[in-house]
């Protein structure tokens, strides 16, 4: 009787170990079991915001759960970062950066002491969302209706036209950085915070001569007729945007382009991140994201958490010229 006493008492606190690791498993399972926040560095209607929207209401109907984005913009990406990485490590606020939000000088005058984001010591990498090449667009007033005759015309008048990016440091601004470096142009800087959207009025209106951003960003303008569209900064003609040439057809070697990667804050559980990832795969793989990312002049990401830090670290190196030149021109 009294081995079976204890063995009874085994099997008891057998079945309630085994019912707590299944109740434990059901709880992990059932992520998401309510909202899903989406932090964005960019400003509402930019062409991040909207792909960034995009991913949000795939992810919705895939978890059916509401998934919100939340957007901070504003300091090159610094407060979207900070106010990401003290947000609770549970899976429930995921942060969406762009490319400029990696690609910073650490110390550099102007520059947010949050930035550059370094994966995975700042964030937990989750995937890499999508890639998106720039539209290139000029005011009507300019007279310029090709990458070459912009450069002739710059070239006439350094230093008079202007163009208008997403804030310093952004990858609108070493954009037209790199522009400059590798035509010997001298262009200046408009940072609009606001974006491509309250840029607009003043390229519609001459007062700023060069506007680009994703096809989101520009795209409604150059198809209206309010400006013209030069050329996409990547590395092929897109589809659909055939007639659009590259900006690498006149500057050989030229390419650049956003991206946008999805990390979760430090402490955020693998088991969650691994699911996130999954998931990121998986909706990555519907027609309908693929063709409604081809529609804004963009590509889905397709990389899983390793390769997004491979891939942040290229990035990072290819662009380490024009940051350091942004770096010595300020100490001076």
């Amino acid at each position: 009787m009294k081995t079976t006493r204890i063995i009874g008492r085994g099997l008891g606190f057998g079945l309630a170990a085994l019912l707590g690791l299944a109740t434990g498993a059901h709880a992990q399972g059932a992520y998401p079991n309510k909202p899903v926040k989406l932090i964005s560095d960019s400003a509402a209607g930019s062409s991040n915001d909207v792909t960034i929207r995009v991913l949000a209401d795939h992810f919705g109907q895939l978890w059916g759960q509401q998934v919100q984005v939340l957007n901070h913009p504003g300091a090159g990406g610094g407060i979207s970062a900070r106010i990401a990485a003290q947000a609770e490590p549970d899976g429930y606020t995921l942060y969406v950066p762009a490319s400029s939000t990696f690609l910073a000088i650490k110390g550099a005058a102007g520059v947010s002491p949050n930035l550059p984001i370094e994966l995975p010591k700042d964030f937990k990498p989750v995937g890499l969302l999508m890639t998106q090449p720039m539209f290139i667009g000029v005011s009507k007033t300019l007279g310029v209706n090709t990458v070459a005759e912009l450069i002739e015309l710059a070239k006439q008048k350094p230093g008079e036209i202007s163009f208008a990016a997403t804030g310093r440091g952004r990858i609108t601004h070493l954009t037209m950085e790199l522009f400059q470096t590798m035509t010997g142009t001298k262009l200046t800087f408009v940072p609009y915070t606001g974006g491509p959207a309250a840029a607009m009025n003043d390229v519609t209106t001459g007062r700023v001569g060069i506007v680009l951003d994703g096809y989101p960003g520009v795209g409604g303008a150059i198809d209206g007729g309010m400006i013209h569209g030069l050329a996409n900064t990547g590395t092929a003609r897109l589809e659909g945007f055939e007639k659009m040439p590259v900006v690498a057809e006149t500057i050989p070697g030229f390419r650049s382009g956003g991206w946008n990667a999805v990390v979760a804050p430090l402490g955020t559980p693998d088991a969650i991140i691994a699911k996130v990832s999954a998931d990121l795969k998986t909706v990555q793989q519907k027609k309908e994201m693929i063709d409604r990312y081809r529609q804004l002049g963009s590509f889905v990401g397709n990389m899983g958490p390793e390769e997004l830090v491979a891939y942040a670290r290229s990035e990072q190196e290819m662009w380490r010229p024009i940051l350091q030149k942004l770096a010595d021109t300020e100490m001076k």
